[in-house]
């Protein structure tokens, strides 16, 4: 219940963020530049004004988090989203089929097991900044980081629906739709399917915490969203360049949140998971 409340909290902040953050920190009409490295309020120098602080360019540290969560959440959300499809689908596929399809769809995913999921993201991100047009980059970014995470994502569906499937497709209700003429494409995706999402709806909401870490990673080493869209990795990369020289805040506050709201978001996972197993209760 504290991992939903948390959840809820950090969601709810992000999405009515123009709503209740205190201030638009990407509205350089209401930046005020001699407000800058303003400590928190309860310290020395501080004010209420900003909650939590500034950073170097006067921006209120409660409010870029709350703005940064957002493109941290859409990018995750989306990520599994798509990540979900694709690995559903060619699972669902390779367990029904079975045969040299289910053999060429598994080999792909053991390659792509061999690598870190990280280092998969960055060779997508690499191959679409080299390929795309320069001027484009900053447009297409988070694009590109959905389908980068999406694409190195999806093998864990796969595998856990091809084995659901290979149980399911030889029970009764499958060989009664075959003898009463429903096509394959149908029996796959209105008999076998929902008996196989259980267990990815708790790999999906485990999978979104990993997903929001390897975009503030992205993010971090600067392959991630552009500048003028950052997200919770790009602003502790910003504090990062201000943590020797005293303004802590910077980096500390935005690295705490990314900590709630993935620790939360985890919990909740493997909350649904012992909900939805019945051996577990």
């Amino acid at each position: 219940m504290l991992a939903a409340l948390l959840t809820v909290v950090c969601v709810g902040g992000a999405v009515f963020a123009p709503w209740v953050a205190p201030h638009n920190p990407f509205d350089s009409g209401t930046l005020v530049l001699t407000d800058g490295f303003t400590p928190p309020a309860w310290t020395a120098g501080g004010t209420s004004r900003y909650l939590l602080g500034t950073d170097d360019q006067g921006r209120d540290i409660l409010s870029t988090i709350m703005y940064g969560a957002r493109i941290s959440l859409a990018v995750g959300v989306a990520s599994v989203l798509f990540s979900m499809v694709l690995g559903v689908g060619l699972g669902l596929i390779a367990g029904y089929v079975g045969g040299r399809l289910d053999a060429f769809i598994m080999r792909i995913a053991d390659i792509q097991l061999s690598f870190p999921p990280i280092l998969i993201a960055l060779l997508i991100d690499g191959v679409a900044r080299v390929v795309l047009p320069r001027e484009s980059h900053d447009q297409i970014a988070i694009y590109v980081l959905i389908l980068a995470i999406g694409v190195s994502s999806w093998v864990q569906y796969a595998r856990t629906v091809r084995g659901s499937t290979l149980v399911e497709r030889g029970k009764e209700y499958v060989q009664a739709a075959r003898v009463i003429g429903r096509g394959q494409a149908s029996i796959m995706f209105h008999h076998v399917l929902p008996n196989v999402l259980s267990p990815v709806l708790v790999i999906a909401t485990i999978h979104l915490a990993t997903a929001i870490i390897t975009e503030a990673t992205l993010s971090f080493l600067g392959v991630g969203v552009p500048a003028t869209q950052p997200s919770l990795g790009t602003l502790i990369r910003v504090g990062n360049d201000f943590l020797l020289s005293g303004e802590w805040w910077i980096t500390v506050f935005p690295g705490a949140a990314l900590i709630i709201l993935v620790l939360s978001v985890n919990l909740l996972g493997d909350w649904l998971r012992d909900a939805l197993n019945p051996k577990l209760r």
